[in-house]
């Protein structure tokens, strides 16, 4: 298996590479501190404004006569989001951001988890080739899985507290949240109050850090069964074994990858549930 500047890799140097990040780093007279993992947040980006477009697509096409393959796929989602929306947030106002808000976690939940089912080698042999690791220094690390990344995860769990802690304060009031972080979930006694707090705060850190976790964890595995894929193809010659591991290639890459498609449509979707149960929950007094 041989890397972007040539040399030849063993299968766990070339599994390492490919979990790289291209990054951003600072330099103190303590240590080097990443700053920003440059491939997961253009890969975000990208697909995120792809997302965008693909539903401004379906907006501007929408037509009141019998609908396309792609306005019926659209309307299928929106609706399908739109009725877990309804069952889960019960305020109507409220609803009217949050439905959206999911329906555009999903799609770019989906787009990003999708990335994976790209051959692993094909868009870091493209950034290689086109001499673009230069501009970024010697590495040519270019990580095209941005939902494998925790960092992006964690930010999106991050985005869904945020949007929570927000809603809490919206429907219960400042000085009525504050109540309920120190009388819930054991009582209003005032010995009670530390903790009840304690409690509030690891449910939502717990809640946050499952969310964030969950998500990279599936995707993280998904990836480097990828990369132990690729690494038939890569052992490829023209002896028994070596045919053998090719021929295991393509099949196994072909029954990992639709099986894939389940679990990344799955995970965005659960990803999506448990962001309308907690902004649920965030209408709820206990």
């Amino acid at each position: 298996m041989a890397a972007a500047q040539g040399q030849e890799l063993t299968a766990g140097e070339y599994i390492r590479h490919h979990l790289g990040h291209l990054q951003t780093s600072k330099q103190t007279a303590v240590a080097d501190f990443t700053v920003l993992n440059l491939d997961s947040a253009f890969w975000s980006l990208f697909l995120g404004l792809l997302g965008c477009f693909v539903l401004w697509r379906a907006a501007r096409r929408a037509t009141s006569g019998v609908p396309g393959r792609f306005q019926a796929a659209v309307e299928f989602l929106v609706e399908m989001v739109d009725s877990q929306a309804k069952g889960i947030v019960h305020n109507a106002e409220s609803r009217k951001l949050v439905a959206p808000l999911a329906l555009t976690v999903f799609i770019w939940i989906f787009l990003m988890n999708a990335m994976d089912l790209l051959p692993v080698d094909l868009i870091p042999y493209i950034w290689d080739h086109l001499g673009l690791h230069a501009a970024f220094g010697a590495k040519d690390y270019m990580r095209v899985v941005p939902t494998a990344d925790l960092s992006v995860t964690m930010g999106l769990a991050l985005g869904v507290l945020l949007v929570c802690l927000v809603y809490n304060i919206k429907i219960k009031g400042f000085g009525g949240w504050g109540h309920e972080l120190i009388s819930a979930p054991f009582g209003s006694h005032p010995l009670l109050w530390p903790f009840n707090l304690a409690m509030q705060i690891i449910e939502f850190v717990a809640k946050t850090v499952s969310h964030g976790m969950r998500l990279f964890g599936n995707m993280y595995a998904g990836e480097l069964i990828f990369f132990l894929i690729a690494l038939m193809g890569g052992a490829f010659t023209l002896s028994a074994t070596g045919i053998f591991l090719g021929i295991g290639h393509i099949v196994a890459g072909f029954a990992w990858a639709v099986f894939h498609i389940l679990i990344i449509t799955l995970q965005a979707f659960v990803f999506m549930m448990l962001t309308l149960v907690y902004i649920g929950q965030a209408h709820e007094s206990h």
